[in-house]
């Protein structure tokens, strides 16, 4: 192990958090800088779940050939705002040109030890501390009409598989008396009984962990980070607009927000926002008792803290752009579709952006030989895979050798 270093981390999201508390633990001093509330961007916002399954990425084979129908069905959860495609085309090319078997293999490979240990991983991130009340080992299950939908999703279902995750198949009655609240049309799940979980509020877990760094001798700044000394060739210090953080290495966890910064390294990162939706039921009856997934609505529903909250639908438009009501509509829809008897005091909705690089897969690593570290663009798996990437971070930077191969992350491939 190398010797003390003083590092800023920039992202007081779960991967910036997590990063930041296992350098201090590895006995760094810790700065964590946002310009925001911990927790209270993305990854306030997702499904909850810890899926280790999630190794599968959105470009699977065909998708070239199938996503201009979806993308002009109102009733399948992608939209698309179409002033924004000029600027989205070149991302979107790209993006599509790995849907192919080849390079979804490629990418699974990648994204399996990121996710595969999630609930293990948080579960090391807060043990013997307050933190870990948040967490919630459950059932994650996938939601079809029948076999012959389960059966449509073999690609997939075959990925995962090779990852060694083989679910529980249950049919007919037996899907109503695990799960009454389904409907009556839904007659297959694909569940999953070990591995798995939920966070039972990421915005408020988040928060605590900020706590806990600064328990552990860290410090948390809110401030909004402007750009980087590199006037040495390394990296000496963040400039804010709260003053200069000297530091001898510095983290990047600011989602799709690090494009900007990336620049300023020499590498611009194909990033897009995926914009996603939630909506919270509060106080509700008659929803599920774990988390499912379902297939034909392609949304989570999570039984949460703050209620039942049902995430998901892809809509491309940017980050300035308001809230659209279609995806919030085909949601309630769905929802109302799949727990036909749900009821609940009010709802809450919400917009966040995740961050998605064209090849699906997350910067982890050093920008060349800078000090800045990138640890971002996790797709749909950064509550899912915050505690692990900050775990990778934090060995680099310590000098602690890995067990797996970084390159699949390297922030490099984008030079």
């Amino acid at each position: 192990m190398s010797a003390a270093k003083k590092v800023v981390v920039v992202g007081a999201g779960i991967v910036g958090v997590s990063s930041a508390i296992w350098l201090k633990r590895a006995g760094h001093d810790v700065t964590l800088i946002d310009k925001g509330e911990p927790g209270q961007g993305t990854s306030y916002g997702n499904a909850c779940v810890l899926a280790a399954c999630s190794i599968a990425p959105v470009t699977a084979p065909g998708l070239i050939l199938k996503g201009p129908m979806l993308m002009l069905d109102p009733n399948f959860p992608l939209f698309l705002r179409w002033p924004y495609l000029p600027k989205l085309a070149p991302w979107l090319l790209r993006y599509l040109s790995h849907a192919n078997d080849k390079d979804t293999r490629r990418i699974a490979k990648g994204l399996t030890p990121i996710v595969s240990d999630s609930l293990a991983q948080h579960r090391a991130l807060t043990d013997g501390t307050d933190t870990a009340k948040w967490i919630q080992q459950s059932d994650y299950s996938f939601a079809y009409t029948d076999r012959a939908a389960f059966e449509a999703d073999a690609y997939t279902w075959n990925l995962r598989r090779e990852a060694g995750f083989v679910p529980d198949l249950i049919e007919g009655q037996d899907v109503h008396d695990y799960e009454p609240a389904l409907a009556d049309d839904i007659n297959l799940l694909a569940t999953f009984k070990t591995d798995h979980g939920f966070i039972h509020e990421p915005g408020g877990y988040v928060a605590d962990l900020t706590k806990l760094l600064v328990e552990l001798g860290g410090t948390f700044v809110q401030a909004d980070v402007r750009d980087f000394d590199l006037s040495g060739g390394k990296i000496s210090a963040v400039e804010t607009d709260q003053g200069r953080f000297e530091c001898d290495q510095a983290v990047l966890a600011t989602g799709v927000w690090s494009k900007p910064l990336m620049q300023k390294l020499g590498i611009n990162v194909p990033l897009e926002s995926e914009r996603g939706y939630h909506i919270v039921y509060k106080n509700p009856e008659n929803g599920p008792k774990s988390p499912i997934m379902v297939a034909s609505g392609k949304f989570v529903a999570t039984p949460m803290a703050q209620g039942l909250r049902c995430a998901g639908i892809v809509e491309f438009g940017g980050l300035e752009a308001e809230a659209s009501k279609a995806p919030l509509a085909l949601m309630r829809k769905k929802v109302k579709e799949s727990f036909p008897n749900l009821i609940a005091e009010s709802e809450e909705e919400w917009l966040g952006h995740r961050p998605a690089p064209s090849d699906s897969l997350p910067l982890i690593g050093e920008v060349g030989s800078s000090g800045v570290f990138a640890a971002f663009g996790h797709h749909h798996i950064g509550l899912t895979g915050g505690p692990k990437t900050g775990r990778m971070v934090a060995d680099m930077i310590s000098g602690n050798l890995s067990n797996n191969d970084l390159s699949p992350y390297s922030p490099q491939r984008f030079s």
